[in-house]
This record gives structure tokens, sequence and C-alpha cells, in this order.
């Protein structure tokens, strides 16, 4: 898969260092994959759901909320949020500000 916006992912490493191995599995992951479908996705990744029109994958344990928008057909990700446990449960990713 192509994954487009890195840069949200390499932001939250900064950001929650205690996950950064995590993301960077997430991530080494969703580059090597080739995944057609949203059950191939969550067969190698177990932890992720739909919300509305994107995906969100539990990172590092539960701490972290990855938000993507995957385009199947395209191949491509696109990363919108990585948001702590807490940020997410308040739904802060509604909010436009948000970009990270």
């Amino acid at each position: 898969m192509h994954v487009i916006t890195h840069a949200r992912v390499v932001a939250a490493q900064a950001r929650f260092p205690e996950s950064s191995g995590a993301l960077d599995f997430w991530y080494r992951a969703m580059k090597r994959g080739r995944f057609a479908t949203f059950a191939e996705l969550r067969a190698t990744f177990g932890s992720v759901d739909k919300v509305g029109p994107l995906l969100v994958v539990n990172i590092g344990g539960n701490k972290l909320r990855l938000m993507a928008a995957v385009h199947f057909n395209s191949g491509k990700v696109f990363v919108r949020h990585v948001l702590s446990h807490a940020e997410y449960d308040r739904r802060q990713w509604k909010r436009k500000e948000v970009i990270q």
C-alpha cells in the first residue's frame, strides 16, 4: 500500500515516544501489505474498525488511535489523525483544528 501523509506518523512518533515502535510497525506493515478488502486488513490488524468513512486502528496496546482513509481499489492510505485514547474518546478528531 502507498501510505500518504507519512509525516503525520512521524509527528505522532515525536508526540508519543512510548508508542514510536508500534507506529513504525504499523507503517512498515501497511507499506509491505497489499490489502484488497477490509477483511484482509483486519486479518493483519485485528483491532481495526470502521468509523464512518475512516478506519481506526488501535496502536501501542490501545494507547493510540490511528485514523486513516484506506482506498483499497488504488492501494492508497491517507493518515488523517493519530490521537491518544483520551483524545479519541473526547471526539477530538471531529474538530476541524485537529490535523495530526
